[in-house]
């Protein structure tokens, strides 16, 4: 009985510790650096969503898309949007 006692807390010690092969982690890529070209879209028709954040639209909280030649994308997205194409 003693023997069993003594065998479990030892694989339990070796578990906590890590006993065995090292386990190979992936390597994380470090995007911060990564650029990525901005769509020109100064030749293209404007499609601007504004998002809400309720069905009241009454507090945008975020845009998307190409307003007035100019890339926007700012905040955050909902289920609540309208769609603005003029300038």
């Amino acid at each position: 009985m003693r023997a069993i006692i003594v065998s479990g807390l030892a694989a339990m010690a070796c578990m906590a510790v890590g006993c065995g092969a090292p386990v190979e982690q992936e390597e994380v890529q470090d995007l911060s650096s990564q650029e990525a070209a901005i769509p020109d879209c100064s030749g293209s028709p404007d499609s601007l969503i504004m998002y809400f954040r309720d069905a009241t639209f009454s507090e945008q909280i975020g845009g998307r898309g190409c307003h007035c030649g100019w890339w926007e994308s700012w905040g955050q997205t909902s289920a609540y949007r309208q769609y603005v194409s003029e300038c």
